[in-house]
């Protein structure tokens, strides 16, 4: 199952396909007795998704056999035993994808010519994606981590590793002669080779980077000046070589810090703009100002959902979770729409947008 959505990897899946395009959601549960019902749940929707074809008179009977097959290859890949909070199914003639998400989604089926990636991209934006480049002398990773988890990510070369004769970094290291290590030459060349590498991969993945190392490590990342001198230092040497349990310890408490001014921060620019009357509260009127295009900052709370039965006017009516036209992703679809327009979005922990109706934003104008 998918986690990672990148620019390139929304790019591709927002490409318009042949019709039937499928997108089938389901909501997921971590924890048992859920999952059994989640099984269920799931071969249901994707049934309905079939019922669907069926009935559509646009559809040929080649087309719909075809896109049947890829969902059910795709709900045969799904393993409930590492379940989140949301689930979606893409399939379409020739391809299929599955992708597990750290949010909840509304049960649906979409057939069209794209899918339906809006609950993606919040999801993505809610988990607050990270970079973690552990270094040493003789080798580099680099770590995906999101708010609850870490797991190293073997894209862009990584891991990168050297092995010259009569060299021995990690004895180097647990003797204590990494300051003389990190002043060899042949050390320098191959840090600033990963440090290149490094840079194209957050060019093409833009997020916070955070680089463990010694300090000696860290001392010469900021000698040759690249990506890793921009990014986070956090001076914890030998996860290079290290498990994930390990990066994850050694990287949480600079992460949960970071976010904790994060917040504050956001806070500071709401109550500013509310000074200055360049502020959106409510849902009603900040998806309003997202379809205008004025939204520069989004502040969300992190559970906040509401559905809606489309608009009367000007405005979004509230509705009940399965009305007929309801939309049942409202919340999703304007942090698509703040991030479409270049908007910065932010989740903050549930309560902290209490007079604002869990939902607020800073206006360009």
């Amino acid at each position: 199952m998918e986690h990672a959505l990148s620019p390139t990897t929304l790019s591709e899946l927002r490409r318009p396909r042949p019709y039937p395009a499928v997108s089938v959601l389901t909501p997921t549960h971590r924890r048992e007795p859920y999952r059994a019902q989640d099984q269920v749940r799931l071969r249901n929707v994707v049934a309905e998704a079939k019922k669907q074809l069926e009935s559509d008179p646009s559809v040929t009977r080649e087309r719909r056999a075809e896109v049947e097959r890829e969902l059910d290859q795709a709900l045969a890949e799904v393993d409930l035993t590492y379940a989140e909070d949301g689930l979606v199914i893409f399939a379409a003639p020739g391809e299929h994808q599955v992708w597990s998400l750290a949010r909840t989604v509304p049960e649906r089926v979409v057939l069209s010519d794209t899918f339906l990636t809006r609950n993606l991209v919040s999801a993505q934006a809610a988990e607050r994606p990270y970079w973690v480049c552990s270094v040493a002398a003789d080798r580099v990773t680099l770590w995906t981590g999101t708010l609850d988890r870490i797991t190293e990510a073997r894209i862009g070369g990584f891991p990168l590793t050297r092995r010259p004769q009569n060299f021995d970094a990690e004895r180097r290291e647990r003797i204590g002669d990494t300051p003389s290590t990190f002043r060899d030459e042949d050390t320098r060349h191959f840090l600033k080779d990963a440090d290149s590498v490094l840079a194209a991969v957050v060019r093409r993945d833009p997020r916070r980077l955070y680089v463990t190392g010694t300090p000696a490590a860290l001392s010469l990342l900021d000698e040759i000046g690249g990506a890793a001198k921009l990014a986070v230092h956090i001076p914890h040497g030998g996860l290079a070589h290290g498990t994930r349990d390990a990066v994850w310890q050694a990287v949480q408490p600079r992460i949960t810090a970071d976010l904790r001014e994060s917040t504050d921060q956001v806070m500071r620019e709401l109550v500013a703009a509310r000074g200055r009357r360049a502020y959106a509260a409510g849902v009603d009127e900040v998806w309003q100002s997202a379809r205008e295009g004025r939204v520069r900052l989004l502040a969300v709370e992190e559970n906040f959902r509401m559905t809606v039965r489309g608009e009367d006017g000007d405005h979004l009516i509230p509705a009940a979770s399965g009305e007929l036209d309801a939309r049942e992703d409202i919340v999703d679809e304007i942090v698509e729409q703040c991030l479409e327009t270049g908007a910065d979005v932010r989740f903050v922990p549930d309560g902290t947008l209490d007079d604002a109706e869990r939902i607020a934003g800073v206006l360009r104008y």
